[in-house]
């Protein structure tokens, strides 16, 4: 990848992630907070003259032109008329059917990375408009802070939080997240928490007070799940991320979630990250 820009696409958790409602067209109405992590995928990217968009690698089970990535590449493309193309790579470190945003964080950090190369300086809330086009979760990894977020995951307000270090186990399933938020027995109901406007304790005092409506689904039809929440607990309280199927444990430093990790790696694929409160690509787009 030597002459591609290297560009990091990191991972998110749901410190919380409630079902508030639902809309007439079926789309669900929620409320989370979401946290990058000091992790993710990599996506190198080169420019092309010719305005062809190729991703230049292959990745099992997605095919190339239905990948996020091609499909941000070509809906930015389309919509400033820019006649210049890319070559993108993705080097995967992320699993598909996580829950940590994968898929959606490579897109956002396609569409950063190319309205930087191209030089169209499309501000950051129209590209975050742009990105709800591509998958709910998009916009707030174009929006790059760590944030609280309502309607269908569009609705945006930053968050301040103390520094973190997380635990996080891939157990070996892949959840689909139709088929969580389809599920009968999902509540969609929960009333919103009230955290904006408060200082920083109090604001992690009420996260910690919420839940993940699709935990029991998910654990229900995935019971690997809850053995890995299971394989947590005896070191604090630990989440589902998303729809599953990754959970998390947060620390209080590093050596403590290192700790975690040396001691459940025989059994698990699990390792640690800090909390990344920006995006690194965060200059790439103007507020």
């Amino acid at each position: 990848m030597s002459d591609f820009l290297l560009c990091p696409a990191p991972a998110k958790i749901n410190l919380f992630l409630h079902v508030t409602g639902r809309r007439p067209d079926g789309y669900h109405l929620l409320q989370t907070a979401f946290r990058m992590l000091d992790h993710g995928d990599t996506i190198g990217v080169r420019i092309r003259n010719d305005g062809e968009i190729h991703r230049v690698n292959d990745i099992p089970g997605v095919p190339a032109e239905s990948d996020l990535i091609v499909r941000a590449a070509r809906l930015l493309q389309a919509r400033t008329h820019c006649r210049l193309g890319a070559d993108i790579r993705v080097d995967k470190r992320l699993p598909m059917g996580g829950g940590l945003g994968g898929g959606s964080s490579d897109a956002a950090t396609t569409l950063l990375a190319l309205n930087h190369l191209w030089a169209l300086d499309v501000p950051r809330s129209r590209l975050q408009s742009w990105a709800l086009e591509l998958g709910a979760d998009v916009p707030f990894f174009v929006y790059g802070r760590t944030a609280l977020a309502a309607g269908v995951g569009e609705e945006l307000q930053p968050l301040e939080l103390t520094p973190g270090w997380y635990v996080i186990i891939e157990p070996p399933a892949s959840v689909p997240t139709a088929e969580i938020f389809c599920a009968k027995e999902l509540t969609r109901d929960t009333e919103p928490l009230i955290i904006a406007g408060f200082a920083v304790a109090e604001t992690e005092k009420r996260l910690n007070q919420g839940r993940n409506d699709l935990e029991p689904v998910a654990c229900s039809r995935y019971p690997v799940i809850q053995k890995a929440l299971d394989a947590l607990k005896p070191f604090g309280s630990p989440r589902m991320s998303g729809s599953g199927a990754c959970v998390f444990l947060p620390c209080g430093c590093q050596a403590e979630a290192e700790t975690v990790v040396k001691i459940l790696q025989a059994e698990w694929k699990i390792w640690c990250a800090s909390a990344l409160d920006k995006h690194p690509l965060l200059a790439w787009a103007r507020d």
